[in-house]
């Protein structure tokens, strides 16, 4: 395993790959282990999205976890750049329990590049981050993505 750190507006993500698959991304962690083809990619589209030129990541990703952690996963990871879903919404689709999702968002090894900052509470509530600097990362994520007209 590799890990590179990227400084971004939202603070220094910290990129961990092994084989050909980001496994994880972190805030401020350190670098270790030998920089990688697809850590450098990882690298310059986190960069290209920071700077509002990339809507979609386009990297191999592993989520580690159970059939439900990546089907959750799975579910943020198809919500389009500027727009949110409530945790109700996911939870409708995968036919599981709010709670259970809100559970599993938090716990999404790989916040960015899979857009759990994307996924708010009914209503369109904001609600937690688990990220560095919590929900006011989130909104500072949601803000960039111009998602959600009221959070602007």
């Amino acid at each position: 395993m590799a890990t590179i750190r990227v400084p971004t507006q939202f603070g220094v993500l910290s990129v961990t790959a092994e084989g050909e698959a980001i496994l994880r991304v972190t805030w401020d962690a350190p670098a270790e282990g030998e920089e990688s083809a697809l850590l450098r990619e990882a690298a310059a589209q986190i960069a290209a999205y920071d700077a509002g030129r990339l809507t979609r990541f386009d990297l191999p990703m592993r989520v580690e976890g159970t059939a439900f952690q990546r089907a959750v996963c799975a579910a943020m990871a198809a919500i389009p750049f500027g727009e949110t879903r409530t945790y109700g919404e996911i939870a409708a689709e995968l036919g599981a329990p709010a709670r259970a999702v809100g559970g599993a968002c938090g716990g999404n090894p790989i916040p960015v590049l899979i857009p759990c900052h994307r996924v708010m509470g009914a209503g369109g509530r904001l609600t937690g981050f688990s990220g560095a600097g919590g929900v006011e990362t989130k909104l500072a994520l949601l803000r960039h993505e111009g998602a959600g007209g009221f959070l602007i």
